[in-house]
């Protein structure tokens, strides 16, 4: 049975509402009470056997519904014909039949039906082995008890049952709320990291742009002025690259407790052989070539170029079979990635992915104004891109 529980944003809930038994246990508890009189009175006055069995009947009907409510009811209420035939006070069993009725009811069983089974059997002893003994008004008040008891069970269940559904309703605007504003948080820290992406980035890039075209157009003998230059635009390298780890952390926000990979290094060019050997170990053939000379590549564009060539090794490895070649060069002033490998007949572990790394891929180049070509020719998948070492658009 669910238990309503105390709401921290309104007032707790009645201990009958947060603990449903309590009810039940009274009304037992009451009918209990009426039985065990009813019993001392039948040992006292000396009242014959008959008379003690029709007790017994009605307190045995009490015991049952317990566990067989509507079948309780049925043999507590029966008994009423017993005490009335034998020209007993019916009134102890017609208690009983009542407080069982309410524990009825207020399980939940039908009002109607009950209230109806009660008050029929209580009128027909009244009219029949009863003679209409005591004239219309206990007629009258064996109908209205019948009617209080499981009037009274409903009308407790259904005000439980409605103090529960604003409970549930409460805690669900709560967990909406909280969703919601969860959610904008969200919003504002991607809108921050593009920010950062659009703005930041390109201004920085082309710094670095103009801080180089004044180092070339220094005379010879400003060697202060050229170094100081050449400080400014590595300053601006580690800007690039310090803006990139904050944009991981804008992104992964809560999950960076989880797998670490903000605070992890910013991949570069110079880690690419240990990224092949990482996926060796695993098991990928990999013919690689890499050769691109020092400090050639800016490092915005050589985490794309890293991320590029992890993402096309994921791919061979899950849907490919056979030797992965990887190669990144320059040449003609650019930088040039090449992954290709035979396509697989089925892909690789439980995992076929989703689809969106090559969708992240080519977002990833775009925004380092590279050029992504992916193509699949005779069985054969390649990846192809092209970037300008300083983050230039390439035609």
């Amino acid at each position: 049975m669910v238990k309503a529980q105390n709401s921290q944003d309104g007032p707790a809930a009645p201990l009958w509402v947060r603990r449903p038994e309590v009810l039940h246990r009274v009304a037992y508890s009451v009918a209990a009470l009426v039985f065990t009189g009813q019993i001392v009175a039948v040992l006292l006055r000396g009242s014959d056997w008959p008379t003690a069995l029709s007790v017994l009947l009605a307190g045995g009907g009490v015991a049952l519904s317990w566990w067989k409510p509507w079948a309780g009811l049925v043999v507590t209420s029966a008994a009423s014909f017993a005490v009335t035939a034998v020209g007993h006070d019916p009134l102890s069993v017609w208690m009983m039949a009542v407080l069982v009725l309410f524990s009825v009811t207020l399980r939940g069983k039908q009002p109607l039906a009950g209230t109806g089974i009660v008050a029929a059997f209580f009128l027909g002893a009244f009219m029949t082995v009863g003679g209409f003994r005591g004239g219309a008004v206990v007629g009258a008040a064996a109908l209205f008890s019948a009617m209080a008891g499981g009037a009274t069970g409903a009308a407790l269940r259904i005000h439980r049952d409605h103090w529960w559904t604003l409970e549930e309703r409460a805690e669900s605007a709560i967990a909406t709320r909280e969703i919601e504003a969860t959610r904008r948080v969200t919003e504002e820290r991607l809108r921050i990291a593009r920010d950062l992406h659009d703005v930041i980035g390109h201004q920085v890039a082309m710094l670095s742009l103009h801080l180089g075209a004044a180092e070339i157009g220094l005379p010879e003998h400003a060697e202060s002025s050229r170094q100081a230059l050449v400080s400014a635009r590595s300053s601006a390298r580690t800007v690039v690259a310090e803006t990139q780890r904050i944009l991981v952390l804008l992104r992964l926000g809560d999950d960076v407790s989880d797998d670490g990979e903000a605070l992890r290094p910013t991949p570069a060019l110079s880690g690419l052989e240990g990224l092949v050997a990482s996926f060796e170990s695993i098991g990928l053939d990999i013919r690689p070539s890499i050769d691109i000379p020092a400090g050639f590549v800016e490092p915005s564009v050589g985490v794309t170029v890293y991320r590029v060539v992890q993402e096309a090794l994921t791919n061979a490895y899950r849907h490919g079979e056979g030797t992965a070649t990887v190669d990144v060069r320059e040449r003609d002033g650019r930088i040039c990635v090449t992954v290709e490998n035979r396509v697989g007949h089925s892909p690789r572990g439980s995992d076929s992915g989703s689809g969106l790394g090559l969708v992240g891929m080519r977002e990833r180049v775009e925004s380092s104004s590279g050029r992504l070509t992916i193509d699949s020719h005779d069985g054969r998948f390649r990846v192809h891109a092209e970037f300008s070492p300083l983050g230039a658009v390439v035609r």
